[in-house]
């Protein structure tokens, strides 16, 4: 199973929206080479999981890797809307700790220092 990421920039942050049911073993690969792109110094990266339904821990682990590669430039990366068992899961293995999660796009747009009008 694929998954595609669509890209909207909304000013200086860019919103990475997951198209598909589950980040997992057979697709966590493609996914890392899909938002390689994103990955610059001083990036400010949301990623969008309303349409996830389901993680394992290779998604886990290049969600994980994204973060740790933004940091390492200056950069961050956020995570909005997901789905109950989606944030289930990172709490039951404390990631919700590890990033900064929100309940929407516009509340991740605001902790940039943005407001929910700008970004309509």
């Amino acid at each position: 199973m694929r998954v595609e990421v669509d890209i909207e920039q909304v000013d200086s942050v860019t919103v990475a929206h997951l198209q598909g049911d589950a980040l997992d073993a057979s697709n966590a690969k493609e996914f890392k080479m899909q938002v390689a792109l994103l990955i610059t110094p001083q990036a400010k990266v949301i990623f969008d999981l309303s349409r996830l339904k389901f993680i394992d821990s290779s998604g886990l682990g290049a969600l994980l890797s994204c973060l740790r590669q933004l940091n390492a430039s200056g950069g961050s990366l956020k995570l909005c809307s997901m789905a109950k068992p989606v944030r289930a899961l990172f709490q039951l293995v404390r990631m919700h700790r590890v990033f900064e999660i929100y309940n929407t796009q516009d509340e991740a747009l605001l902790s940039y220092g943005r407001t929910a009008q700008d970004a309509a």
